[in-house]
């Protein structure tokens, strides 16, 4: 009985210690997974969209009447972003400990960006930080609203033109070739088509490799040129005076310069840091140079209309509407309506791309696999000739 006892005694001694030992892992994995998670949160990237829903909802906490501490906490439990949670963590610690929520979501630059820090500052020094982070909130949401209607317009042709490009390379590299051996053996001079197709499949399939890594180094030194003042200038000009979508990028950059001043005048911050962000946040040249000459003008008691008016940036009814809300004193009132006019104008010419767009990709996926279609069994169909050289 001794015996058994003491082999029953080292059983559950060692079954301890091995549940010991797993815990101790999983103690070490769940230190390791919160370390890395710390680390990501200080260079965390929020998403647009996750911005929108924390500021919703985070105003609406306040209007509720709960304190900022306990707004967080909430915020925290319920968010399931566990990077975004160590970041609200920190905020809210930091706020414990005496700081302003200025001062703590400025150590998360890119959590949270420069108009939300400055909205943020606005609503502590007027009070009314809920109502501001409202309108913040109405801002970030017409932003994403927009972005994802010109997201999903441009999905469709991307794809189809994607799924060209993969088509075509898989008929050039590899059913080429195979009708290329077969037209071999008649021996004749094949159709100009044809043997353009042949050569082009030929040179593919054996210089593929260094088609791909010249492709690559194109776009590293555009990525590099672009990164450049110059090219970054380069860039944004291109980009408004571009065929089809040029249209559509000029009117989101006036619609974002709009809403993004009416708003942050709004809330009551001072025009020169109005304008600091306004530049910061439109990612635009001509719009941060735009902002630039208006502060200058500013301090010297001019006026924004006089600015924009000489501005072939800024259209005619801007400026018309900016002077009229100076002139009436309500110049953010104005600056929201041009903005719900160009937001308006941004969803039509979406909407007749799109419909402009499907009849071209339909015409040009007809057209270029058609052509090859129609290039390889060119010398079928003159199968007769061709087969005549061989007699």
């Amino acid at each position: 009985m001794a015996i058994i006892s003491s082999a029953s005694s080292a059983s559950a001694a060692n079954k301890g210690a091995k549940q010991k030992g797993r815990s101790g892992v999983q103690a070490a994995q769940a230190m390791a997974k919160q370390k890395s998670l710390e680390k990501k949160a200080k260079k965390y990237k929020l998403p647009m969209g996750e911005l929108a829903i924390f500021t919703q909802q985070l105003a609406s906490l306040l209007v509720a009447g709960l304190p900022l501490v306990q707004c967080l906490e909430a915020l925290q439990d319920q968010t399931e972003d566990q990077v975004f949670q160590i970041v609200i963590r920190d905020v809210r610690l930091d706020i414990s400990t005496g700081n302003s929520f200025s001062t703590a979501v400025k150590k998360f630059p890119k959590s949270f960006n420069t108009l939300f820090i400055s909205m943020v500052e606005a609503g502590e020094a007027s009070g009314g930080l809920a109502e501001i982070l409202g309108k913040v909130a109405g801002y970030f949401e017409s932003t994403v609203k927009l972005n994802k209607k010109v997201k999903s317009a441009m999905t469709y042709p991307i794809a189809v033109i994607g799924l060209a490009v993969a088509l075509v390379n898989v008929l050039l590299i590899f059913v080429i070739p195979v009708f290329a051996a077969m037209f071999a053996d008649f021996g004749a001079k094949l159709p100009a088509p044809t043997q353009f197709l042949i050569d082009l499949s030929d040179f593919l399939k054996h210089n593929f490799h260094y088609l791909i890594a010249g492709g690559y180094g194109v776009f590293w030194l555009v990525k590099k040129y672009i990164s450049t003042p110059k090219g970054r200038s380069a860039k944004d000009h291109f980009l408004v005076k571009a065929p089809i979508f040029g249209n559509l990028v000029h009117k989101i950059a006036l619609s974002r310069f709009c809403r993004t001043y009416a708003t942050l005048i709004r809330s009551g911050v001072p025009i020169l840091r109005t304008l600091e962000i306004v530049a910061s946040a439109s990612n635009t040249v001509q719009v941060e140079d735009a902002c630039d000459d208006i502060a200058r003008h500013v301090s010297q008691g001019g006026q924004v209309s006089d600015v924009l008016a000489a501005n072939p940036f800024f259209p005619p009814m801007m400026k018309h509407m900016v002077k009229a809300g100076e002139s009436t004193g309500n110049v953010d009132g104005m600056m929201t309506k041009v903005a719900d006019f160009y937001d308006v104008e941004a969803e039509a010419t979406v909407a007749s791309l799109t419909s402009l767009i499907e009849p071209l990709l339909i015409v040009f996926l007809g057209v270029v696999v058609g052509g090859i279609v129609m290039a390889m069994f060119l010398p079928i169909f003159q199968l007769g000739a061709v087969a005549g050289g061989l007699q």
